[in-house]
């Protein structure tokens, strides 16, 4: 096996030198993490059949939420009520083994709604009680938090922290989560009123932005004809969280090539206005751009994407595959841009064409 893992790395390595014309500096996966790579990637085979059962098409949100937690990050959702949003989370949990708790956001939800809090309760003895930290539903495997910008920044604070630290904080006390810990937060494009917007800083700290879009025609047909009948039957498990654990460790050592590492940094420091490397048509659309957080995105991202394609180590398609999701939140356009009808959207699908034409010239 390690024999074959080596004659695959080496094949992998000279395809990266016949597109750049040198050869990257890599280290060969171990023969463990070649089987863990091909296990993997059968089992998100399978997964895929199985969700089909209740979820019609939506299969690069499936894969890119599949991508955020391989690589132990989070995710923003962005679309319009009824695009089964909620029912990928649950499904993706079922199939996963891992606890999944709903959030839905409001404007009256209190920090302890989230986190939790100290009850008074009666004890053994008579006539004595005590305070018992009673647990919120941030503490589950899957948290979707549903409509995150409609509640109060303090409350949204609070489910941040959960994401940065993996704890909460009680009255000075600090709560670990479960792991794996895992945050979806949806936001709603239509209705903005009475919404509390999330700053940068707090955007940043989302892997990937995913958007959910409408099905096409055949897609809805099917909706219409298998979700209207006989329930769908039930979900096999094909995980579980220690499982996952173990895939998110082979994530996390698959091997990268230098040009890719270079690749990364080069297109996040693209997006930044005032930085050299960016282009005339940045500096005169974009008023911020990436920090360092989307270069370590960008890497681990590419990582995740390379196993599930079945690759042992990763390559430019498997960067180019994450750059959109990793760097539209992340890229702020100034009114000369929104005026003109120019997206973040669009900046980052023009980042990546030249990149790729540049790679192609090298």
């Amino acid at each position: 096996m390690a024999q074959i893992n080596l004659n695959m790395s080496e094949k992998t390595a000279q395809a990266a030198k016949d597109k750049t014309g040198t050869t990257p500096a890599i280290s060969p996966s171990s023969a463990g993490d070649v089987a863990a790579t091909d296990e993997l990637r059968s089992i998100y085979q399978k997964m895929r059949a199985e969700l089909a059962k209740v979820i019609i098409g939506q299969t690069d949100v499936i894969e890119q939420m599949l991508i955020c937690i391989l690589a132990r990050g989070h995710a923003l959702l962005m679309g319009v009520p009824g695009l089964a949003k909620t029912t990928i989370v649950n499904s993706l949990a079922q199939v996963m083994s891992l606890q999944f708790n709903r959030v839905q956001f409001t404007p009256d939800l209190m920090p302890s709604d989230i986190t939790g809090t100290d009850i008074l309760q009666e004890t053994n003895q008579p006539g004595r009680r005590e305070f018992v930290f009673v647990k919120g539903p941030v503490f589950a495997n899957i948290v979707l938090a549903d409509e995150i910008n409609r509640t109060p920044p303090k409350t949204q604070s609070a489910l941040l922290e959960a994401m940065q630290e993996h704890r909460v904080t009680v009255a000075g006390r600090y709560f670990s989560l479960p792991a794996p810990f895992f945050v979806l937060a949806t936001q709603n494009p239509i209705e903005q009123e009475g919404t509390y917007a999330l700053p940068e800083a707090q955007l940043d700290r989302f892997m990937f932005f995913i958007h959910v879009d409408y099905p096409d025609q055949t897609e809805e047909r099917r909706i219409a004809r298998e979700t209207t009948g006989a329930p769908p039957a039930p979900l096999q498990k094909l995980i579980n969280g220690d499982e996952v654990m173990r895939f998110q460790e082979v994530v996390q050592r698959v091997p990268v090539p230098d040009h890719i590492y270079d690749t990364a940094v080069d297109l996040v420091r693209r997006t930044r206005p005032r930085s050299d490397e960016a282009p005339e048509w940045i500096k005169k659309w974009v008023t911020w751009g990436a920090g360092p957080r989307a270069v370590q995105y960008l890497i681990r991202g590419a990582k995740a994407h390379a196993v599930l394609q079945g690759s042992y180590l990763a390559r430019m398609e498997d960067l180019e595959a994450v750059a959109q999701p990793v760097l539209t939140h992340r890229i702020l356009t100034n009114f000369q841009a929104q005026s003109e009808g120019i997206t973040s959207t669009f900046i980052v699908e023009k980042l990546v064409e030249e990149v790729q034409a540049e790679t192609r010239r090298g």
